[in-house]
């Protein structure tokens, strides 16, 4: 496994999404409950460790699975790095604040590793949203935190309004999909800042199974092309990337792909793919 290491802190390069983790967005399908704990523990027994969910996610019950799945498997909690994320309203400060009271409650934990900003809402007051998060990051809720799906000028917005450093925004960006990157990859290589990645392949998924220069590199490897879509990413500086997969197989082969080592024409070959 890879890992990015700023601010004091490890991060594994591969992290597990949980975005359908119980149902569809607003359909938490509790009958099947059995399904989604099996996955989150094959999860852990494959060696994940960065589980990415947020308050929206199933409404909810994402966090309800992942915190149920922790207590029955008997995972110690400082072996796990655990990010949720918050939707900021116009009443802003009281409602992070509760936000991360019911996140921290679902999930059955004292706190969280990190916490994001799930959108930028043009409605909330950004500097109402960052005043909670400090203060949550005093209180020891809160250990570092975030942003998600925000552009460059949000970015450097977020970081004049928070304590904290920074420590991820996660957009959009995969092999073919790289469009909400531009700019801020590069700021974030630049800054120390890591780039999350999500939906790693899922966009565009067909494209990155069938696209010739990825089969044959994948092939080079004795890997699938998803692997190589992965490994493209973790090879990047200051990114890393949460694929979701109830599968135990795709789970074994998304972490296996962080140990891929690709060679300088083969990144230079994916990287002219889009």
């Amino acid at each position: 496994m890879k890992y990015e290491t700023l601010h004091g802190l490890t991060l594994p390069k591969i992290g597990f999404g949980t975005a359908q983790l119980g149902g569809l967005p607003n359909f938490p399908k509790r009958a099947k409950s059995d399904f989604y704990l099996a996955a989150l523990r094959s999860a852990f027994e494959i060696g994940y460790t960065h589980f990415d969910t947020a308050e929206r996610y199933v409404r909810g019950f994402a966090e309800e699975l992942i915190g149920r799945s922790i207590r029955e498997n008997n995972i110690p909690r400082e072996k796990l790095f655990i990010t949720s994320k918050v939707l900021p309203t116009p009443w802003s400060y009281s409602r992070v604040m509760q936000a991360c009271e019911g996140s921290l409650r679902r999930l059955g934990t004292e706190y969280l590793d990190l916490y994001l900003v799930h959108y930028p809402n043009p409605l909330a007051s950004m500097k109402e949203t960052f005043r909670a998060l400090n203060q949550l990051v005093r209180e020891g809720k809160v250990r570092n935190i975030g942003v998600s799906n925000f552009n460059l000028k949000q970015l450097q917005n977020a970081q004049r309004l928070s304590d904290a450093p920074i420590l991820t925004n996660q957009i959009g960006y995969n092999i073919f999909f790289r469009y909400y990157s531009r700019g801020v990859l590069e700021y974030c290589q630049q800054n120390n800042v890591l780039l999350t990645a999500y939906m790693p392949v899922k966009i565009n998924s067909k494209g990155i199974r069938t696209n010739s220069v990825i089969q044959s590199i994948a092939q080079a490897h004795g890997a699938t092309p998803f692997q190589i879509a992965l490994a493209w990413l973790v090879a990047q500086p200051r990114v890393v990337t949460i694929p979701m997969s109830f599968n135990p197989q795709h789970q074994k082969e998304n972490l296996e792909a962080a140990d891929i080592e690709l060679t300088q024409h083969e990144m230079d070959r994916l990287n002219k793919l889009a």
